[in-house]
């Protein structure tokens, strides 16, 4: 039994996997947080006018 727990204890597979979710993590949530908060309204605002411009029924909301 103490072998089995040396064994799982040195066992540093699950170590390396979760500091390389951590690093990627802490890479990608500040490039989330700017997209969502610079790129979102510009996005929103983007399909707004063109849901508008579809109701007023413009003849030019439909790119060739």
């Amino acid at each position: 039994m103490r072998k089995l727990l040396r064994r799982v204890h040195e066992n540093e597979n699950g170590a390396v996997s979760i500091e390389t979710i951590l690093i990627i993590a802490a890479i990608a949530l500040p490039i989330l947080i700017f997209v969502i908060k610079v790129g979102w309204p510009k996005i929103k605002e983007y399909f707004n006018q063109g849901m508008r411009d579809l109701e007023e029924g413009r003849e030019d909301a439909i790119a060739p």
